[in-house]
């Protein structure tokens, strides 16, 4: 049982390297347009009409999805009071609960993601043209990241700290 919880956590670590790699790809895609934005309308004398559509819809991808990865990171902000001064066991309960609390909450914005996806999907952005169902499949597939990681950050609970120290101290895979 360990061992499959230890692969499905490695499999998540894959996963959010690919997710990372995505995310840096829209920051370089958005600084980029917004680049050329600025050159071309003040160096130029001619704007580009689409950059600033492309770049907000890069930003909205970003918060979304950005909101998984960093859940699994650690790296968004928490009050953590509690967890400095409560004991060993109810520090455990109240990790696994906000856990799956995001989990749950996760859950609620996939369903309703969904939903909004399929009320603006017959509308499109008016520089591009693009469906907006696009830029608001942001919302569902950032909820699904949020889940996954929550699945990840479940299985470090489960499995305890000696596991965690254990995967930092392993070598690199090599493919």
């Amino acid at each position: 049982m360990k061992s499959l919880l230890i692969q499905v956590n490695k499999a998540i670590d894959q996963f959010n390297r690919v997710v990372g790699w995505g995310l840096a790809f829209l920051l370089l895609t958005m600084t980029v347009l917004i680049f050329w934005q600025v050159f071309a309308r003040f160096v130029v004398g001619k704007p580009l009409f689409f950059s600033d559509e492309i770049a907000r819809f890069a930003m909205i991808w970003l918060t979304f999805i950005g909101a998984g990865y960093a859940y699994r990171k650690g790296t968004l902000i928490s009050v953590d009071i509690l967890l400095e001064y409560a004991n060993v066991r109810f520090a455990y309960v109240l990790r696994v609960a906000v856990v799956l609390c995001s989990a749950l909450f996760a859950l609620i914005i996939v369903k309703y993601g969904f939903d909004l996806v399929g009320r603006v999907s017959n509308q499109t952005a008016p520089s591009t043209r693009v469906s907006m169902m696009w830029p608001y499949m942001a919302v569902p597939l950032g909820g699904i990241v949020i889940l996954v990681n929550s699945v990840a950050l479940l299985i470090d609970e489960i499995l305890g700290k000696e596991h965690l120290k254990q995967a930092e101290h392993q070598p690199p895979e090599v493919s």
